[in-house]
């Protein structure tokens, strides 16, 4: 829907106001907001929320603005009839109806005229995202591996039954999702790059920074496998997203509140925000504050088919998605430099919260400082490779980790010691190596863990019989794909998409880069 007030979009821009001019009908006539589809067989249907009193010659602007056609070339039929530039949209719904339909045709769509290629929808491109991304606990893997690369040392899920209110919405389209949701928390704060690289899908602002896990960005978008609307509560903003671009405005994607300058808005449309009240130590004080010390994600879950998806979420699923993520719970810290914790917990209808499960790492009790200092020294060897000092060894790092796991709902308590050690190969010792790694942005980083012990067991060595897989910092979807048949789990820098090779496009660069890290 327009925005009636032009407020802020995600973007920071005002959204535009479409109707022209601006006059107020009765509700009650159920056509104050009229919507008017365009079809062509080309760009398919586009629809947009107008005024009554919207002329044709408006709406040809609205599609000049999409397409690049110029309006002098656009002709829009209604039944069959070229429609004058100066007839109203309002004119043509059909009694008891606010849809008007009409149709496109133009010289450059059809047969002449303008000529060139243009990028998909929105909706379009996350659907091949969707294609190429898969379900289950990998969706939560992506999350995990945004807040590694924001330094978060902890992250939560979870789900929450909770029916919210709907009188006070941003719209009443809006409403739809208000209901059962899964939420993520991390304790990191959003920067400025974070806050624009989610909004610019089409390329990670992470490519540049060889360590970040998340790196490719475009794997967060995995999460419109499981919602519509995604929502980001972090610092001092909260964002939402609209790939449908149906909510906000025409041609806008997203909205965002600034909890200081957009306080009097965010306390008005009390409904709208009451989803994040209570979730993680969020309260009224927070608004007033002006910041949140953290980040929230909030994913409603997609109650019926949409254009972006037919996937249908409900508790059963999300369970389904926590219960994925439990098999490969012991392992998902092992790699991981910051993120220490992570926990799975439901929100019953009546507010209570319950933990189903949580996954720790711990360092030596012996050496606490250990690990820590095998990182620093790791973080150190990778800054020199990145910053082009030379160097003719390759710096290994090794120190014991303890990863702990507590089943609530099983009443278990696993908990198994690992060696992990790390290697970063040196600059000028490989010159194909490096050209590799510069063009692709990669690092010549590899680990491997190697288990000890299992459920406090007394050390007696490598554990027997052990078979690995294979990791990006975090396992790969299981399967034969990831198994090595090695001794240890082994993780490297793979490909683009932390997916079994098999389902990529062929790439040579990194395929060639993991075989050199190999030999």
């Amino acid at each position: 829907m327009y925005d009636p007030v032009g407020r802020r979009t995600a973007s920071g821009a005002r959204s535009k106001d479409t109707t022209v001019p601006r006059v107020q009908y009765p509700s009650a006539q159920g056509r104050r907001f009229p919507w008017v589809t365009v079809r062509h067989e080309c760009i398919g249907p586009r629809s947009y929320r107008v005024s009554p009193v919207t002329s044709v010659q408006d709406v040809k602007q609205l599609i000049y603005e999409e397409t690049n056609l110029p309006v002098k070339e656009q002709r829009l039929l209604h039944n069959g009839r070229i429609l004058d530039d100066s007839i109203r949209i309002g004119t043509l719904a059909p009694a008891g109806s606010s849809h008007v339909y009409v149709t496109l045709e133009g010289r450059g769509l059809k047969g002449g005229g303008r000529f060139g290629q243009t990028t998909p929808p929105l909706v379009e491109f996350l659907k091949d995202i969707l294609r190429r991304y898969p379900e289950g606990g990998q969706i939560l893997k992506e999350l995990i591996q945004n807040a590694e690369d924001a330094g978060a040392t902890e992250v939560k899920f979870m789900y929450d039954e909770t029916e919210y209110g709907v009188e006070s919405l941003w719209s009443p389209d809006m409403a739809q999702h208000q209901g059962a949701a899964m939420y993520v928390y991390n304790n990191a704060v959003f920067t400025v790059e974070d806050w624009n690289g989610i909004q610019e899908i089409a390329r990670s602002r992470k490519r540049d920074d060889p360590l970040k896990v998340g790196r490719f960005g475009i794997g967060f978008n995995s999460v419109y496998h499981i919602t519509d609307v995604p929502s980001i509560f972090s610092g001092n903003q909260i964002a939402m997203l609209d790939p449908h671009q149906t909510l906000f405005g025409v041609n806008e994607s997203g909205q965002c509140w600034n909890l200081s300058t957009d306080r009097k808005e965010i306390t008005e449309l009390a409904d709208q925000f009451a989803p994040y009240m209570g979730m993680f130590g969020i309260s009224e004080k927070t608004i007033k504050d002006g910041s949140f010390p953290g980040t929230l994600f909030r994913f409603p879950l997609r109650m019926k088919p949409s254009q972006l998806s037919g996937n249908i979420y409900n508790k059963e699923k999300v369970l389904e998605l926590f219960e994925s993520f439990k098999a490969d719970a012991s392992t998902v810290l092992l790699f991981l430099k910051s993120v220490q914790k992570i926990s799975l917990h439901v929100r019953e209808p009546d507010g209570t919260e319950r933990m189903l499960f949580q996954a720790t790492a711990t360092e030596n009790p012996d050496d606490k400082l250990e690990r820590p200092n095998a990182l620093k020294t790791l973080g150190q060897a990778i800054d020199n490779y990145s910053n082009g000092v030379l160097s003719s060894t390759i710096t290994c790092v090794t120190y014991q980790v303890n990863i702990e796991t507590q089943d609530e709902t099983a009443k278990e308590t696993n908990r198994t010691t690992w060696l992990v050690c790390n290697g970063v190969g040196g600059r000028g010792m490989c010159a194909e190596l490096d050209s590799l790694a510069d063009n692709l942005k990669f690092m010549p980083i590899i680990g491997i863990a190697l288990p000890l012990t299992a459920n406090n067991q007394e050390d007696k060595g490598a554990a027997f019989g052990f078979s690995g897989r294979a990791f990006c910092f975090l396992p790969l979807p299981p399967g034969e794909e990831s198994e090595t048949g090695l001794p240890v789990h082994v993780s490297w820098l793979l490909w683009p998409h932390r997916q079994p090779q098999e389902h990529q496009v062929a790439r040579s660069g990194p395929v060639e880069r993991s075989s050199s890290l190999v030999e």
